[in-house]
């Protein structure tokens, strides 16, 4: 661990209070540096976490946590706050297995009152912690802190008008660093911009109106003009104002001989609904973040002299680049497909289609509901749109894919990109549920790849498809190394695959498990055990005549996915169960994720927490037609 003169007296907030303001900005460098360090060896996020870095020296100076509750949103960039909290010797556990999480967890620390890791929560749960203290629960103030990205979130437009009327003692911090993963777009991204883009504007240090009778005369006068440059209009207020914040800002949010009297002043006088609008830098203070076009939002372990990252060599293609590339060359034979993104151009893949045809995709920002209507609207015109989402982002707009998308019955092609358990980012956004949550909607068609090939040959087969909702799911990271097609095949639509043929079990695997399926049966006829391996393509509908095959021709049937209870298999054993062919006494076991959260890790690790390694998948097969060997899963022995 570094040495520091000033981060080294701090084991804790409470200890920041025996610093005065110079000290503190001292600390801010010792953190900052300290936050570099780190990830240098974890990766990480790290321009979010720069960015926040006096933010967070001011917040846990001025107010009293783990009493007031600080709630970041997201939370990707909360690793100054876990410095200061009592983590940093586990600061360099970050995001591994058994370490630090690298979002705020209750789980973790007192001082993270709220976990994260999905955007444009933290009004919701702030104001929340609001009605517990005004209700007698042991809460002093609630603080959130939530960026320009994530604020522009249909869900915080809706915490804030809450807040506004409940007219509470609540602060908020806008983090306006103009740029959330993606620049961030809309009507409100421009709106912030508009707020210091004046040069006058910029340089004041307080422009609250709250405020201006506390301050000189030709500073009182020039924060008057500056509150109608925001608004454009003489004496109004600006969106918070209405909505019934008292509205701090613009200030600079790396400046402590600005932050820490703003806040100090909020905090003693405020009555009711404050907004601090800080404007930062993401990345600040590290060249090679500041520099970068991402701002090294999220990045692999890398030198910090250099800012080179460590990267190893795929040996394949990633499948989100293998989506992207496909997807782009059905465009070009269709100017009808167009491409749906909710800030994650280059997360989906859809950068890839964007630089070829501009006008063909769609960046809505943090607003996954509305991406899906969106796509609803587009799909009912005429266009074939492909919304490309993560799966656990998906989850926020799951009313609109049940309304306004299946009970239409429009053909939206959802591209679930980040499908399985994810690694580093752990539980928070594991692809655990979409098949589960969108195999049930009556009309709807789902399908897995199996490989990137077949992600190939679905993106051809989705786009062919005109007859209702359509959906494919594949995982993070790159593909087994199949060879390509030049050109997708469009798919039967509900008809699996045979890959090898076999007499005792037979292996029904359903998406990107299918490698680990073909490596244990390797293992599996090495040991005299005869196996049948099926790629079953599709969950809905389902393979009904390869099911039937595989379960009267075989002893025993495994089903594989990488999904949660209630998906896949849950299909297949309601099959065999609804037409009675479960009386003949098949012997079959379904290999899910199991029913819980599983923490950050390697996806090899977290694979094997959730017993579906390839010893696990062999294991099952030989204690389903030998239950007398008693074997024991290998991977959790």
């Amino acid at each position: 661990m570094n040495e520091y003169r000033f981060l080294d007296r701090i084991a804790g907030p409470a200890d920041m209070k025996q610093l005065n303001d110079q000290d503190l900005i001292h600390l801010a460098k010792d953190v900052r540096d300290e936050v570099i360090s780190a990830v240098s060896e974890t990766g990480g996020h790290l321009g979010s976490s720069l960015g926040v870095v006096e933010i967070t020296v001011a917040l846990h100076a001025v107010f009293n946590t783990p009493l007031d509750k600080i709630v970041w949103d997201v939370g990707h960039q909360c690793y100054p706050h876990k410095i200061l909290t009592g983590r940093r010797d586990r600061i360099r556990t970050l995001r591994q297995k058994n370490g630090l999480s690298g979002f705020t967890k209750r789980s973790e620390s007192e001082f993270d009152p709220f976990g994260a890791a999905h955007s444009s929560t933290s009004i919701s749960a702030a104001l929340g912690f609001t009605v517990g203290r005004d209700m007698g629960q042991p809460v002093g103030d609630a603080i959130a802190v939530i960026g320009d990205g994530s604020i522009s979130a249909g869900m915080a437009y809706e915490a804030l008008n809450n807040a506004g009327s409940e007219g509470r003692r609540l602060f908020v911090i806008l983090n306006d660093n103009e740029m959330s993963i993606a620049p961030p777009v809309g009507a409100m991204s421009s709106y912030l911009s508009g707020l210091y883009a004046n040069e006058p504007l910029a340089k004041m240090k307080s422009l609250a109106e709250g405020f201006e009778a506390a301050l000189p005369s030709p500073l009182r006068d020039g924060a008057k003009r500056a509150r109608q440059l925001v608004t454009g209009l003489h004496g109004s207020g600006t969106l918070f104002e209405e909505l019934g914040f008292e509205y701090v800002g613009p200030i600079n949010g790396h400046d402590l001989n600005q932050l820490l009297p703003v806040m100090r002043a909020a905090r003693a006088r405020a009555t009711g609904p404050v907004l601090i609008h800080a404007c930062t830098v993401k990345g600040k203070g590290y060249a090679p973040a500041e520099n970068s076009a991402d701002k090294y939002h999220g990045v692999s372990k890398f030198d910090i002299a250099t800012g080179a990252q460590a990267k190893s060599k795929p040996n394949a293609p990633s499948y989100t680049s293998v989506f992207g590339e496909a997807l782009t060359d059905e465009a070009t034979r269709d100017p009808r497909i167009v491409g749906v993104t909710a800030a994650m151009p280059s997360g989906t893949g859809l950068n890839i289609m964007a630089k070829k045809f501009p006008g063909r995709v769609f960046d809505v920002g943090i607003a996954e509901q509305h991406g899906v209507t969106f796509a609803a609207g587009m799909a009912a015109s005429g266009l074939k749109p492909f919304c490309a989402i993560y799966s656990t982002f998906l989850q926020r707009g799951y009313d609109q894919v049940v309304h306004d998308v299946a009970l239409q019955g429009l053909p939206v092609r959802f591209a679930i990109d980040r499908a399985g358990l994810v690694g580093a980012d752990g539980a928070t956004h594991a692809g655990a549920f979409d098949v589960a949550y969108l195999a049930n909607l009556p009309g709807f068609t789902v399908m897995a790849a199996g490989d990137e090939a077949e992600l190939v040959n679905m993106v051809a087969t989705a786009s062919a498809y005109d007859e209702g909702p359509i959906s494919f799911r594949y995982p993070r990271g790159n593909g087994t190394g199949v060879t390509l097609p030049e050109r997708g095949e469009i798919l039967e639509i509900g008809k699996g695959r045979i890959i090898t043929e076999g007499t005792e079990v037979a292996i029904l695997s359903f998406g990107a498990h299918l490698s680990e399926a073909e490596q244990a049966v390797q293992q599996l006829e090495q040991q005299g055990v005869s196996v049948t391996l099926a790629d079953a393509r599709f969950a809905k509908p389902l393979d009904t005549d390869l099911i039937r095959q595989l379960a009267h021709n075989h002893e025993a049937l495994i089903t594989i996915e990488q999904g949660s209870v209630g998906g896949f298999g849950a299909m297949v054993l309601h099959h065999l169960a609804a037409t009675g062919q479960l009386d003949r006494g098949l012997k079959i076991r379904t290999m899910t994720l199991p029913d819980a959260y599983i923490d950050q890790a390697s996806p090899s690790d977290m694979y094997a927490a959730a017993g579906l390694t390839v010893q696990d998948i062999e294991c099952t097969a030989i204690n389903l037609l030998r239950p007398a060997h008693n074997v024991v899963k290998l991977s959790q022995a």
